[in-house]
């Protein structure tokens, strides 16, 4: 999609932290996949997870980390996994539902085609 939308759509993969982390809840298709990693304690320690997140899933695009006070997670709310569409103007014109349920790359895809469609 990141492709498909470039130079008309910036994309952006906001880290907020370990989903499931080792020292809390972890769930048995991290084990599996071995994606064991504890709760970041320092920025630099979310900042390497951030890392292993982008590589392991091959995000071709941006990716930047919240801090460690979790502003960016508190100010949206993005737990668990959302697709968000924001204006230039920083209004939110799109939102899913948490996922993995929700994360419904169609339904960003088609805010998208309906944002384009109503640009001047």
């Amino acid at each position: 999609m990141a492709k498909k939308y470039a130079g008309k759509v910036d994309f952006l993969l906001v880290y907020i932290r370990e989903a499931h982390p080792t020292d809390q809840w972890q769930v048995p298709r991290n084990i599996e996949e071995k994606v064991l990693l504890e709760s970041a304690k320092t920025q630099a320690m979310k900042n390497d997870h951030a890392t292993a997140c982008v590589r392991s899933l091959g995000i071709a695009f941006p990716a930047v980390v919240d801090n460690m006070e979790n502003t960016t997670e508190t100010a949206y709310t993005p737990w668990p996994s959302r697709l968000y569409l924001v204006s230039k103007q920083g209004k939110i014109i799109y939102k899913s539902a948490p996922g993995p349920v929700g994360f419904k790359p169609p339904d960003l895809a088609a805010a998208i085609e309906k944002g384009l469609s109503l640009q001047p």
